[in-house]
């Protein structure tokens, strides 16, 4: 008998609001004949990744779940999703102080030239788990990025 192939989306905050909704996100990919998805909380991990320390914070318990299958991060993901739809992309983070921690990885990918900017919700990750304007806040920012900034699409900044 063969085995299920398995993803394993890990959420490498300690947040399980946020787990959950990676959860229902991937629901409608989960069918008997594909692959089993499976999310996981990195339960050492800060309540939310909000600065570079945050980042620096959770590479060991991620290196525990090591694998010799292709990894694949949100950011990188999300950010060739969005250049799959769009010329140029601009980005929705949670706080100003996430900015330089994305703009460094935009620019290792080599993609400043694509990027038409960022700006912030000024929201922690527990404030946007809660959902308490959020998607108001979101909507307002996602405007400003596309009608003043010229972004073709949007990428948020985090995982929640």
């Amino acid at each position: 008998m063969t085995r299920r192939a398995r993803i394993l989306v890990i959420n490498p905050n300690s947040n399980e609001v946020v787990t959950e909704g990676l959860r229902q996100a991937v629901l409608p990919l989960c069918y008997a004949e594909g692959p089993e998805i499976v999310c996981e909380t990195i339960a050492e991990g800060p309540i939310g990744v909000e600065t570079q320390e945050h980042a620096d914070s959770v590479t060991i318990p991620l290196r525990r779940k090591g694998t010799t299958s292709p990894v694949f991060g949100i950011a990188e993901s999300g950010v060739l999703t969005a250049l799959a739809r769009a010329d140029r992309f601009g980005v929705i983070a949670i706080k100003s102080r996430s900015i330089p921690r994305h703009i460094r990885y935009l620019r290792q990918m080599g993609l400043m030239d694509r990027l038409v900017g960022e700006r912030p919700l000024e929201m922690s990750v527990a404030e946007t788990a809660s959902g308490d304007r959020t998607l108001e806040r979101m909507i307002a920012i996602g405007r400003e990025l596309k009608e003043i900034d010229g972004a073709g699409a949007i990428v948020m900044g985090c995982a929640g």
